[in-house]
Parts: C-alpha cells; sequence; structure tokens
C-alpha cells in the first residue's frame, strides 16, 4: 500500500525538481521565459542541459516593472 504512495510521491519530487528552471524563469518574470521552458523540456533530461536552462532562468536581467 505505501509501494505506490512513495513511488507517486518520489515521481512528483523528480517532476518538480526536472521544471526547476521553469519555476524560477515565471517568478522571476524572466523576459524570454518561453523560450526557458521550451529548452527546459527538450534539454532537461541531459544533465548539461538542466544545468545550462537553470542558468539562464537564474542569472539573465529580469523585466523591470514600470515606476
Amino acid at each position: 500500500m505505501f509501494g505506490s504512495t512513495v513511488s507517486i510521491l518520489m515521481l512528483m519530487a523528480i517532476l518538480l525538481l526536472y521544471m526547476l528552471p521553469t519555476i524560477i524563469a515565471f517568478s522571476r518574470e524572466h523576459p524570454r521565459r518561453q523560450d526557458v521552458i521550451v529548452a527546459n523540456l527538450l534539454l532537461g533530461w541531459t544533465l548539461i542541459g538542466w544545468v545550462v536552462v537553470f542558468l539562464w532562468a537564474s542569472l539573465a536581467a529580469t523585466e523591470d516593472e514600470p515606476a
């Protein structure tokens, strides 16, 4: 009974970690967040691709809010 629950929770945690660059891009209002989503979906399964997309989402300049 608990085996399937643990499996589902682990799958959800892995999916959350996989989509972390996309979540960061949306939370930081990245100007090219649609490109980040595409790159994350296409290259995120490779470790190098995921790290590159993560850094792109984390370190890029964000949109300034109007004053």
